[in-house]
């Protein structure tokens, strides 16, 4: 399943940052960041709660960018 979230980053350091950090959360298959339409899009493995998944993400990616959103 792919799904595709709204974001608020400061820079597209940052936004790698996220990228990196969703891309190595248990039950991401494949994350992209695009700092320029300030989207993330995430393929989950099969069979996981994407909701679940994503409350994880955000949590990552606060401890490496404190300042980001991803809303949900």
């Amino acid at each position: 399943m792919k799904k595709t979230y709204q974001i608020d980053v400061d820079c597209a350091n940052c936004a790698n940052l996220m990228e990196e950090t969703a891309n190595k959360t248990e039950g991401v298959k494949h994350c992209t960041v695009s700092f320029m339409t300030l989207k993330m899009k995430v393929e989950f493995q099969d069979g996981v709660d994407a909701s679940e998944v994503m409350e994880r993400v955000r949590e990552n990616c606060r401890k490496v960018e404190p300042d980001c959103e991803i809303y949900l």
